[in-house]
């Protein structure tokens, strides 16, 4: 069994725009130093919004060095940036965007939902890039919950949804720089789950609803996550009651991390470069 290191809950939430109040559970300020290739993890926990004359959520801003991947639980979500990417996700849906070299960007609430109202509920992770990649062409990438592989899980335990990575034989859609894994995993009450993580690679468990005993010994609640040792593979997984677990497993980039908010390089210098570029309009526009 790899060796449970820590379990860290999430801080008090703040709001992000107006339209997502947000707790980080980890960022490269903190515990995501020692969680590469993992940079950040925002949730986004279930919000009651109101019907809107106009969509909420975070206007225009830049990006640089790392990858954005958006899933959303409930409600839906619009997004367009400057290479003129965009569309919407809704439940089960994923925005994969690779900022690399340098894009602007904006998320909503869709047109659709801000006329009903509802709840939402999302996460948003960081995804390191290595030093040779930071400054690659910026693209985009929409998984449908449809191309998304789901997987049951033995004896009736749950399912796995695989968005990057590999599970039992199924290929995730995400197309990524290093090897990663992105597992939606729902688990039923009193399921049991025996999974493995790659020798050597980061793993990172986070409990977004419902209760799980980590390793048959380490209890995980809601808003918490479990950080586990890179050595060894097995870890079993169960729960006292329906669970939704984020399971984050990667291949470590051994390089240094220099973060100013939106900018994520390997030095100073980096950085500096980076907001010179982002003034000068290198990084484009979003499309009126």
């Amino acid at each position: 069994m790899k060796k449970v290191l820590g379990v860290h809950s999430a801080p008090p939430r703040h709001w992000v725009g107006d339209g997502f109040p947000v707790r980080s559970l980890f960022s490269y300020t903190g515990l995501g130093l020692r969680l590469s290739p993992f940079l950040m993890l925002d949730h986004a926990a279930p919000t009651h919004f109101d019907p809107a004359p106009r969509p909420r959520g975070v206007g225009q801003h830049p990006h640089r060095g790392f990858e954005t991947v958006t899933i959303v639980y409930q409600g839906e979500l619009a997004h367009r940036d400057s290479t003129g990417a965009g569309g919407k996700i809704g439940p089960g849906d994923v925005q994969w965007m690779t900022a690399a070299g340098g894009i602007v960007h904006e998320e909503f609430h869709s047109q659709a939902f801000t006329e009903t109202g509802g709840t939402m509920e999302m996460v948003q992770l960081w995804v390191n890039l290595p030093a040779k990649d930071k400054l690659a062409a910026p693209g985009y990438q929409t998984l449908l919950d449809a191309q998304i592989p789901s997987v049951d899980l033995a004896s009736g335990a749950g399912r796995v949804r695989v968005i990057a990575g590999a599970f039992a034989g199924h290929q995730g859609p995400a197309r990524t720089f290093t090897p990663i894994d992105v597992w939606d995993i729902r688990l039923q009450q009193n399921g049991r789950a025996e999974l493995k993580s790659p020798e050597g690679h980061t793993l990172v468990l986070v409990v977004l609803k419902g209760t799980v005993m980590v390793n048959a010994e380490h209890v995980v609640r809601e808003g918490q996550l479990v950080h586990l040792d890179r050595s060894g593979s097995d870890v079993r997984i169960e729960a006292n009651g329906d669970a939704t677990v984020l399971w984050l497993s990667g291949e470590p980039i051994d390089e240094p991390v220099v973060g100013y908010g939106p900018f994520v390089m390997n030095s100073e210098a980096e950085i500096h470069q980076a907001i010179a570029d982002f003034n000068s309009g290198k990084f484009g526009q979003v499309p009126a």
